[in-house]
């Protein structure tokens, strides 16, 4: 489902093991599509300014995707500077993932998530070159939305349980 990191670190300083990336990758894979795990995509603006806002996110194919309206402040944000942050708080650890996204508007690309959104509950379909369903977050506006891809640079991950750890893996 995720890329396999090419190196990692380890940032403990209690003296606990390395995270594996194994710990990481179920993680996202049992919780991404929950709709209590706790999902935020951190963008910066044109005037350098940060904005953060929570998302419906899912994965697939070693990559990461959301969703957002062609007018909301996060699409121009990632529009203007692709790089990003995606992050998420599931029972056993907090991940952050850091790189850069950008819109995918391949029809073979968004009938595959989109067909994973409606398996975990959101009747999303692909319309033309874009996302639509009869609902979203109150803030993505009406739709269609663009679908965006997310490609993984870095990620940190702190786990909430035993045995505790905290590790930043580095991706191709």
């Amino acid at each position: 489902m995720l890329p396999e990191p090419i190196d990692a670190k380890d940032l403990n300083i209690y003296g606990d093991a390395a995270l594996p990336w194994s710990t990481a990758a179920k993680a996202v894979e049992t919780g991404i599509a929950q709709a209590e795990t706790p999902s935020f995509l951190a963008t910066v603006g044109p005037g350098g300014q940060p904005h953060s806002t929570g998302i419906g996110a899912m994965a697939d194919g070693g990559y990461l995707y959301f969703t957002s309206g062609p007018g909301t402040r996060k699409s121009r944000n990632v529009i203007a500077n692709p790089a990003c942050a995606l992050s998420f708080r599931f029972p056993e650890v907090d991940l952050v993932f850091e790189g850069h996204a950008h819109r995918t508007v391949d029809h073979a690309e968004i009938d595959r998530v989109t067909a994973l959104y409606r398996q975990f509950g959101w009747p999303a379909t692909r319309d033309g070159d874009s996302v639509t369903a009869p609902y979203s977050a109150q803030s993505a506006g009406p739709g269609p939305w663009d679908l965006y891809r997310f490609t993984i640079h870095t990620a940190v991950g702190v786990a909430l349980t035993e045995p505790h750890g905290a590790t930043r893996w580095r991706f191709a």
